[in-house]
């Protein structure tokens, strides 16, 4: 936690970012906001950077800076990070890129993003992640990293390409033509390598069975409402637990990405174990089965919106930290794809700059402390991925921050999105917690609805000695 220091232990805290003496003048300072503590507390002081790192933290910070934020009576958050989306970049960016979905993550407070690999092509091999990075590196405002994709055929390129944030593998098939599912490539991905392993976890055969069972009953197209029956609870949980198992078998470091259902609550209550972290979305926090009669296929998404007992017990699964942390899964498609009838419309949908003020909103309505909400939007998803100096404001760490105004409630509106799509399912929703600036490596990325384009996020650095495997 940030903390008052005498002038000589603030020399020392200087000297070890690797600054000599104490800046006559800085390149930003953020004066009199309410800064948001790890713990939850909440701290009136400003903020100065340089060189794209906190350097201080104290009340009154003497001297100036190329740009001051005056933020007296702001809440100032670290940036969120969202450890789970698709900005479709290669391949599909009529839906969204790299550009248009670092700024719509920015616009919502969310600083940095780690990219998933279902991408055309598929990022499963060092020309495809450089082909990444690149792309990044020239347009996006936000900072940025990427998974490794698996397939059944390439154990070489998951275990050596770098830098990633760990291994992508879709046990069920979802959008893209990435797929394991087998149960000899799966040991042979688990069995072989350290590096984190993240599932899409919904069992294939049983998807595959249910989609068949249900054929041959009624020709399509089918009520939407289906979606959650053909992929069932049971096809979630059979996966889920294939991977926790699988992790215990050969001591691999796993992560369950956006959880749905009771039951897998409740089996990794008593089965996690310190190698296994777990997420879940805001969309399944916040959307029920009863949401697809007055938005239909606007909600489908994979794994699906499930019944109001599912969403109770995932806040209840964040509550008592059986879930780490929150990532959107932001998976945008046009509206035109989404209004195909089900089952050929596409599952997915965006989140990434509404995720931040729907957590500020649920905080504000007492559903969870401030102390939860910088863990579940912060430094949880650091610490699961093993993210340097990133998810708590504090001297030394990048200088990401979300300003936002909490008591400034505005209706979500399709209008005003940065995403390519131009949608949101919570549009029409009041939400609070609207940033009214992001900052990202020192430098103003966002500032009351305007995005600026001058600068540039950068690749985040991933620690993968820290800690055991």
């Amino acid at each position: 936690a940030a903390k008052h220091c005498a002038p000589n232990c603030q020399q020392v805290a200087f000297q070890e970012i690797g600054l000599r003496t104490l800046p006559n003048s800085y390149d930003l300072i953020v004066r009199d906001g309410q800064v948001a503590l790890i713990d939850g507390d909440i701290m009136e002081t400003d903020i100065a950077c340089n060189q794209g790192k906190i350097v201080r933290i104290d009340p009154a910070i003497p001297g100036e800076a190329k740009e001051e934020i005056r933020a007296a009576g702001k809440l100032i958050l670290p940036g969120a990070i969202d450890a789970q989306v698709h900005f479709r970049d290669p391949g599909a960016t009529h839906k969204e890129d790299l550009s248009s979905g670092s700024r719509a993550a920015v616009s919502g407070g969310v600083t940095s993003f780690l990219e998933m690999p279902n991408t055309q092509p598929p990022t499963i091999n060092q020309q495809a992640l450089d082909n990444k990075l690149q792309r990044a590196a020239e347009c996006s405002v936000a900072n940025y990293g990427f998974f490794i994709g698996a397939t059944p055929d390439n154990l070489d390129e998951i275990n050596r390409v770098a830098p990633v944030c760990g291994i992508k593998i879709f046990m069920g098939s979802s959008t893209g033509n990435l797929l394991v599912h087998k149960d000899e490539d799966l040991e042979k991905i688990f069995r072989n390598g350290t590096r984190l392993i993240a599932v899409h976890a919904e069992n294939e055969q049983l998807l595959r069975q249910r989609k068949e069972e249900f054929a041959a009953n009624r020709k399509p197209p089918w009520p939407v409402s289906m979606h959650p029956w053909i992929r069932d609870e049971d096809c979630a949980m059979l996966a889920t637990s294939q991977a926790v198992e699988l992790s215990q078998q050969y001591h691999r470091r796993l992560h369950v990405l956006h959880l749905t259902t009771a039951q897998e609550v409740h089996y990794l209550r008593k089965n996690r174990t310190d190698k296994i972290t777990v997420e879940c979305t805001p969309n399944h926090l916040f959307l029920t089965d009863n949401d697809y009669e007055s938005l239909g296929t606007l909600v489908q998404m994979n794994p699906p919106i499930r019944s109001l007992e599912h969403q109770q017990e995932l806040w209840s699964g964040l509550h008592d930290g059986t879930i780490d942390f929150i990532a959107t899964d932001h998976a945008p498609h046009t509206l035109e794809e989404k209004s195909e009838p089900y089952p050929d419309s596409p599952s997915g949908m965006p989140c990434v700059e509404t995720s931040l003020p729907l957590m500020l909103t649920a905080w504000k309505s007492e559903r969870c402390s401030l102390g939860q909400l910088l863990k579940w939007m912060c430094w949880g998803p650091a610490k699961a991925y093993r993210i340097k100096n990133k998810g708590q404001i504090k001297e030394g760490y990048d200088a990401d921050l979300a300003i936002v105004n909490v008591d400034d409630y505005r209706e979500v509106n399709n209008e005003d999105l940065f995403t390519r799509v131009g949608w949101s399912p919570y549009h029409g929703r009041a939400l609070t917690g609207w940033p009214e600036w992001t900052v990202v490596g020192g430098n103003i990325a966002y500032s009351n609805g305007k995005i600026h384009e001058q600068h540039r996020g950068t690749a985040i650095q991933f620690d993968h000695e820290a800690g055991a495997d």
